[in-house]
């Protein structure tokens, strides 16, 4: 199961503002991240999980043949994902996802993020990204206590509903971390956890060319890239993994999208 990288060092070339935000992220993990997405961490190794195609074929059945704008049992469908903004990044970001007309799905934070960026959360969902949870404040929900798992995940829902009219269906744990309770907890609140099996490890580096490069490497049908609009090497490198995607004949589109026709259940956990 992989190994959420929204923890690990701040870039030297981060802003001061991204430097604050990221600063906050630090869990005194970093011997982990040598172990990439080969990692099962406590509770995660024991995680059912769940493939896109899966839902698809499960959901089909009877089912017409086509629906909504992309048929991902045809296409070659791949999901990109946004973890730990919005941040002073995203309205640039947003720019470009609107100029490539690519939909994506953004795992937003409360504190600091949802709180300060408000508007950008709204322009998110108008211009048809999937708005989801990341949690309220990043807390490891396999450590602590079930009261504040609740409130990691109760807070963000609201927000979210409160912002854009809509309430969250999706959830991603941080660093990828999840158990029973968590599950259990996340069906209260009506929500499935997504995970990811591509990662540029954007957190190591400000160098776009490199998070291209690792994006492509791994990029797969039915893939679902996580990447970090907080770190200043990532967004520039968004253009060049889109275009490169769709010369390889890749289709972008949300995680719902990505399930369809076939729906994210609360409790399950999502993982290509």
């Amino acid at each position: 199961m992989p190994h959420s990288t929204d923890t690990f060092p701040t870039p030297k070339h981060a802003t001061r503002k991204t430097r604050a935000t990221v600063r906050r992220f630090r869990p005194g993990v970093l011997a982990s991240a040598a172990l990439g997405l080969a990692l099962t961490l406590s509770g995660c190794a024991q995680a059912d999980t769940t493939a896109p195609s899966t839902v698809r074929a499960e959901a089909a059945h009877g089912s017409p043949a086509k629906f909504g704008t992309v048929d991902c049992r045809e296409a070659k469908c791949i999901a990109l994902t946004f973890d730990a903004g919005p941040s002073e990044n995203s309205a640039r970001l947003l720019d470009i996802l609107k100029e490539k007309k690519v939909p994506a799905t953004f795992f937003l934070l409360g504190k600091n993020h949802m709180e300060q960026y408000p508007e950008l959360v709204k322009r998110m969902a108008a211009e048809g990204h999937e708005v989801a949870s990341h949690t309220w404040d990043h807390k490891i929900l396999t450590r602590i206590p079930e009261a504040q798992i609740r409130e990691e995940l109760k807070r963000p829902n609201e927000a979210i509903e409160r912002l854009t009219g809509r309430k969250p269906t999706l959830m991603r744990p941080p660093q990828g971390r999840t158990d029973s309770r968590v599950h259990r907890i996340a069906k209260e609140q009506g929500l499935a956890e997504v995970l990811w099996n591509v990662t540029a490890k954007d957190y190591t580096t400000s160098d776009s060319a490199l998070i291209t490069r690792r994006v492509l490497a791994q990029s797969s049908r039915d893939g679902i890239i996580l990447l970090h609009d907080i770190y200043p090497g990532t967004v520039p490198a968004v253009p060049g993994v889109i275009d490169a995607l769709k010369e390889r004949g890749y289709v972008f589109v949300t995680v719902p999208q990505l399930l369809a026709p076939g729906r994210a259940e609360p409790g399950k956990v999502y993982h290509p």
